[in-house]
């Protein structure tokens, strides 16, 4: 088992990706971005600008198109598109060291066990709070928050040692980062904070603040969120409606400014996560003999939107 880190990289670096990646690049560390032509070649040519609320300026970081290019990579940064995950995982198989480390920054809450049934590499999950967006090739713009929670999903006591190297490692690089016993639970909060706001501000192109300003979109998150709950019980998780609510409440007053990466995506006319949000309660909700009518019409008004250009 890995005990050590030396370097870094960030495969699928968009906003999330680059914005974390920039943190440890500022802060010293070996890290390679994984990403787009044009967001590598303005890096290569300019270093990664990054806006954020503490500082703005320009971090030197090494940026790739190529997979190959972390075969080095102690820690792996995964934070490719949901839909994406299988795929990208059996491509960079033959780049990973058996021992590298995956920590999947990703929206959902079965990426991490999906990576897992590609790789034989240790995976963790990272419930991820930030707010962020592309401003443009090689700019990346900080809006709120910027912490990650990790664990084990089958809380694995052998694992925290691993795990305190990671949470060391990360707190050294400027990124707050917290241990969970239940990252499961965790996880599922999250889910349910992206499930509500998500396909909402898509289908608005709407910031989170301007949202909760409507009676009539909070009666549809208070009806997404109660299906949600009752999904989420027959999934094993015991999640309170004052819990819910809460973790509602905070997206909405420390990530005002944001629009969610459904919306970001929806306005470059790029595929989705939403079948594996609010899609994914759906499903689970026909499984269980749950009717989730709410979260169905967000998941369809955005699958929708995404008929008039994906083919």
């Amino acid at each position: 088992m890995k005990n050590k880190i030396s370097a870094v990289a960030v495969i699928g670096a968009g906003a999330v990706g680059s914005y974390f990646g920039g943190l440890l690049a500022r802060a010293g560390y070996d890290v390679t971005l994984i990403a787009r032509q044009d967001h590598v070649k303005a890096i290569q040519e300019n270093g990664l600008y990054m806006e954020c609320q503490s500082f703005q300026e320009r971090v030197s970081v090494k940026a790739s198109t190529e997979y190959q290019a972390i075969k080095n990579a102690d820690l792996i940064l995964f934070c490719v598109k949901s839909p994406d995950t299988e795929s990208v995982a059996k491509e960079i198989k033959p780049y990973l060291s058996e021992d590298s480390i995956i920590l999947s920054l990703q929206n959902g809450v079965d990426n991490a066990g999906r990576i897992r049934a590609v790789l034989l590499n240790p995976v963790y999950p990272a419930v991820v709070y930030v707010a962020t967006g592309m401003a443009g090739p090689g700019h990346v713009k900080h809006f709120g928050r910027g912490e990650l929670v990790i664990g084990d999903l089958e809380g694995n006591e052998a694992c925290l040692d691993q795990l305190n190297m990671l949470q060391e490692y990360l707190k050294k690089g400027n990124i707050p980062c917290g241990i969970s016993k239940n990252i499961k639970h965790d996880m599922w909060l999250k889910f349910l904070v992206n499930c509500s706001y998500n396909a909402i501000s898509g289908i608005g192109q709407i910031e989170y603040g301007q949202m909760v300003q409507s009676t009539h979109i909070n009666t549809l998150i208070e009806q997404i969120t109660k299906e949600f709950l009752a999904v989420a019980g027959k999934e094993g998780l015991n999640i309170t409606l004052e819990q819910a609510i809460l973790a509602n409440e905070q997206i909405a007053k420390t990530m005002t400014k944001q629009k969610s990466s459904t919306a970001q995506d929806l306005m470059k006319f790029k595929k989705t996560e939403i079948d594996f949000l609010n899609g994914y309660i759906v499903r689970r909700g026909l499984v269980h003999q749950i009717p989730t009518p709410a979260n169905q019409s967000v998941y369809a008004l955005v699958k929708m939107l995404e008929m008039a250009y994906l083919k």
